[in-house]
């Protein structure tokens, strides 16, 4: 057997790690560490960076520069420590596939050899997600924060100790994201799973991050929210100045040249 490694070992350790595509720089010299239970949101406009990053992790993108550790091990060697939710999943409303037979799928199995549905693995899965009032419907016919439960469950049931998210709150109602967020920060105190969730908006995921990664053009400032969010570090990253505001319990990142404002997000949320 491995050996166990020491209980201060991150989950996730990104060390410099630099991509480029094309000639073209995606990423420069990012650093960040994910621990136990521990919830960390890369947070960016299209084009920021965020996909690259997460295909980074995913080992299914080449790195210029930089290393990316697992448990202490490389990335690619720990790919069965690791969930995935991609960002777009669709699902045929006919297609004869009930949620606790998407969340079976996710079970490894040695290829070579058939073995029977684990229903207590199934069951354990659709529990975490609060998914026992559908776990006998079809995926394609539950609502969108239906769905993306039923997707976490299925990459629950692998039992990883890193879950990476594509942008799960977007096209979801304000109800059911929030209610996806406490979902997140639950499997992340109780099981001790890192989470890794890419988003837009900070604001929904604020009563749960441990962690950000904020990138604009490749680049990124990162720790927890208090040392990121400043007017000082993002006026750095955006290279021309910015202020950041706090309203009813938001963060705002606003441009102080309104000439400016498409480059900017603004990052409020805009439901109460």
């Amino acid at each position: 057997m491995p050996p166990v490694p020491p209980p201060s070992l991150p989950i996730l350790q990104v060390a410099g790690v630099s991509v480029r595509i094309e000639a073209k720089a995606i990423l420069t010299d990012i650093h960040f560490a994910v621990a136990s239970g521990q919830v960390c949101a890369l947070i960016g406009e299209n084009g920021a960076g965020k996909t690259t990053l997460l295909r980074s992790i995913l080992g299914v993108q080449s790195l210029q520069s930089g290393t990316i550790q697992i448990l202490g091990q490389p990335a690619t060697r720990q790919l069965h420590r690791l969930g995935y939710v991609p960002q777009k999943i669709s699902f045929d409303p006919d297609l004869p596939l009930r949620t606790r037979d998407l969340v079976d799928l996710g079970i490894p199995r040695p290829f070579w050899r058939w073995r029977p549905p684990d229903p207590h693995a199934v069951a354990e899965a659709i529990h975490a997600v609060d998914g026992e009032g559908f776990a006998n419907q079809r995926v394609g016919r539950l609502s969108g924060g239906q769905q993306q439960r039923a997707v976490i469950a299925h990459a629950l049931a692998r039992k990883p100790k890193l879950l990476l998210l594509d942008e799960p709150l977007a096209n979801l109602d304000f109800a059911s994201a929030n209610h996806l967020v406490q979902l997140l920060g639950r499997l992340a105190k109780e099981q001790g799973i890192s989470i890794v969730v890419t988003a837009h908006d900070m604001n929904p995921l604020l009563p749960i991050l441990d962690q950000l990664v904020y990138l604009v053009g490749g680049r990124a400032a990162t720790g927890s929210v208090a040392e990121v969010v400043r007017t000082e570090v993002l006026t750095k990253l955006y290279g021309y100045p910015v202020e950041v505001l706090q309203h009813h319990g938001r963060l705002l990142v606003l441009p102080e040249n309104p000439r400016q404002g498409l480059e900017i997000p603004c990052y409020a949320h805009d439901h109460d």
